[in-house]
């Protein structure tokens, strides 16, 4: 089999970072509860998070307050919130295994690409830290407000992907909105349990779910197969 033909017969991954590759469910935890102690609110579990956590975020504070925030509310939690994530993320790593897939999927003739909600300037940064950056046709973090999720940047991630078919496309990420992320530009998604949302959260996508990213990288071969 030529080099051409694996590439037109493998999946094409769109990865997802903060939860996904990056394992910083702990600095974003720790995050929280240092903004939430700033503002005056009780802390939360790791468990508690996973249990109430959604998109768009103001949504996830509702569950937490009973309310919605207010504009002004909003602003002062998301300030605070990043303030003190980005301080905590610089000790965060790569998930177990993560740059070993990497490798071995360009290798079996995938090609892979990112699309983040994290701020695409501090995005671009951290994949050269971590060495991954060459393993990627594409990354896209944000470039403007993400409060409605990942939808509409998907779109716009796609179309940028020169010859990648949105049927022949798994995005694999850590959150329900990656699933409604795929399944608004027609790909598939796998979704994995190590950041952000509970399993039972993630099974209301309806999707596959699994435990670790190998578990991802083969669930993805196997629903493109």
């Amino acid at each position: 089999m030529g080099l051409g033909q694996k590439h037109r017969r493998s999946a094409h991954i769109v990865w997802d970072w903060n939860g996904t590759l990056l394992h910083d469910i702990h600095a974003v935890i720790a995050a929280t509860n240092a903004a939430f102690a700033e503002l005056g609110h009780p802390s939360i579990t790791l468990e508690r998070y996973r249990e109430l956590y959604c998109v768009p975020v103001p949504r996830f504070y509702e569950r937490l307050m009973g309310r919605l925030p207010s504009a002004e509310e909003w602003e002062v939690m998301d300030e605070t919130f990043h303030r003190h994530y980005w301080r905590q993320a610089e000790h965060a790593g790569l998930a177990d295994g993560a740059a070993e897939l990497l490798t071995n999927l360009a290798a079996a003739g995938h090609t892979q690409s990112l699309c983040s909600l994290a701020p695409h300037d501090r995005l671009v940064p951290l994949l050269r830290t971590h060495g991954i950056d060459g393993h990627f046709v594409r990354v896209d973090g944000a470039r403007g407000s993400t409060g409605s999720g990942k939808a509409e940047q998907m779109a716009r991630h796609l179309l940028s992907l020169h010859g990648v078919r949105a049927e022949r496309t798994v995005v694999i990420g850590d959150a329900v909105d990656d699933a409604k992320a795929a399944a608004h530009v027609g790909a598939r998604a796998v979704l994995y349990t190590g950041g952000s949302h509970s399993r039972a959260s993630l099974e209301t996508a309806g999707v596959p779910v699994v435990d670790t990213l190998a578990e991802a990288v083969e669930t993805a071969e196997q629903i493109t197969a």
